[in-house]
Parts: C-alpha cells; structure tokens; sequence
C-alpha cells in the first residue's frame, strides 16, 4: 500500500498554483494582444473609408496639444535642469567642459525627452481616454452608438489614435527643445560653462539620426498611449467600480509598454 509523505499534498498544489498562474498570465496577455490587433485593424479599415471626421481629430489634437504643453514644458525643463547638474557633479578634471553640452543633448534627445513626455500623457491622456470611454460603455452610450448604426471605431477611436501619432512627435519636439535650452543655463550655473562650449561639445558627437531617432520614439509612443487607453476603456465592465479599475489597469499597462517599447529601440535603431 503507497503512502504519500505529509509534505508532498501542499507541494503538489503549490506547484500547480504556480503553472495556473502562468497560464492565467500568458491566456490575458494573449487575449489583450489579440483585442488591441482587432482594434488597430478597425481603426485602419475606418482611415481607409474615410470616415473619420476631421474636426474630432482637430479636437482630440487641442486636447492632447496645446491642453498637455504647460506640463509638458515643465518637464523639459526640469528633464534638461536635471541632467545638466547630475552631468555636472560626475564630471572630473580629466574631462573637458563642454562635454557636458553633448551629455545634456544626447540624453534629452534621445531618451528623456520622448520617454517623459509619453510618461506625462499616459497619467493626463491616457488615463482620461479609458475613463471616458469606460463611462460610455457602462452608462451604455457605445450601444447607443451601435443601435444607430454609427462605429464607436470610427466616432471615439480613430480620432484619438491620429490625434497622438501627430501630436506627441510636436510634444516631444518641444520638450527636447526646452530640455537642452535649461540645460545650457543649468550648465552655466553649475560647471560655468559658456553657451559657445556647450554647443561646441554638443556639435562635436551629435549624429543626424538621433533626431530620427526621438521623433520615431515619440510616434511610436503616440500610437501605443491612444490605442490601449481605447481598448481598455472598451472593455469596461461593473459600473463606476469598473471604470476605476480599469483606468488604473489601463495607467499600469501603457506605462509598462513605454517602459518594453524604450528598451526595444536602441538594439533595434542604434546598432
């Protein structure tokens, strides 16, 4: 007669725990990749039909745009003020000044100045997409639409996914732009670098793709932000509970996939 040892019953079940876990894991992710291909199609079949209207666009576009640019210049500002004084303090005798003015630029560029203003419109775009969607599907407006026989797709959706692919590459522009201007003044301050040798060294190892670079990380990022923000807030579900759930799963997700998508880029564009 075969008796099982008092410990081998928890260990069984703690290891299926953990393989139930992966599969609930891999079996959501799939589901939401899945969800967000369907989306992005119906957003490109409803572009090619043309029946996106322009004025929601030029609207979503002032929403994202000109509403986000205070906090967008203040991140800048202080993303260039930032790195200008980390720079600053790392920098020894044995390295000239006005390498500090390439450090700033190529930092702000490349990588703070897309990845931050992204972070800053996954909390004040992101977050207000899925909520206000996530209303509407819950108050049962997206039925309404559907009812009607009007596409949520082409009314809700694919203004906002345009609006960002155009609009956050003209953000991040402005913030690059702002980022490197405080971070002469930081330089000045902090190592008394002139403006001459801050540009000088900024000149000497700036490439001319690192411009195509950020702007292609921004249109990226412009299009990731939208399109999931959309995709949770359509699938809202529980009433005003599962409005707030869902925006701050929504909040969680975006801000991850900035997170994979920055970390893609440089093995993928700068090898």
């Amino acid at each position: 007669m075969n008796h099982q040892s008092p410990g081998a019953l928890p260990r069984h079940n703690a290891i299926t725990e953990w393989f139930a876990g992966v599969g609930r894991t891999t079996y959501i992710t799939l589901e939401h990749a899945g969800g967000l291909g369907i989306l992005f199609g119906q957003i490109v079949v409803a572009i090619v039909s043309l029946k996106v209207s322009i004025r929601s666009v030029l609207n979503q576009m002032y929403i994202m745009g000109i509403q986000s640019l205070p906090i967008v210049l203040v991140t800048g500002s202080l993303a260039g003020i930032v790195t200008s004084q980390q720079g600053g303090y790392q920098m020894t005798s044995a390295v000239p000044d006005y390498v500090l003015g390439s450090l700033v630029v190529e930092t702000v560029v490349l990588e703070m100045g897309p990845v931050l203003t992204a972070l800053v419109l996954v909390g004040r775009i992101g977050a207000r997409i899925t909520a206000e969607l996530g209303t509407m599907v819950v108050s049962e407006q997206i039925d309404a639409f559907k009812s009607l026989g009007r596409d949520p797709v082409a009314i809700l959706a694919a203004p906002r996914v345009i609006a960002g692919v155009l609009v956050l590459p003209l953000l991040v522009g402005i913030a690059d732009l702002i980022g490197i201007l405080a971070g002469v003044q930081a330089a000045n301050i902090t190592v008394g670098l002139g403006q001459e040798s801050f540009y000088f060294g900024a000149r000497l190892f700036w490439h001319s793709w690192d411009l195509t670079y950020s702007a292609t990380k921004a249109i990226v990022f412009g299009l990731s932000i939208p399109l999931i923000s959309v995709h949770m807030g359509l699938k809202t579900k529980g009433g005003a509970e599962g409005v707030g759930l869902t925006t701050t799963q929504a909040v969680m997700f975006m801000t991850l996939t900035i997170l994979i998508l920055d970390a893609m880029f440089p093995p993928l564009l700068l090898n």
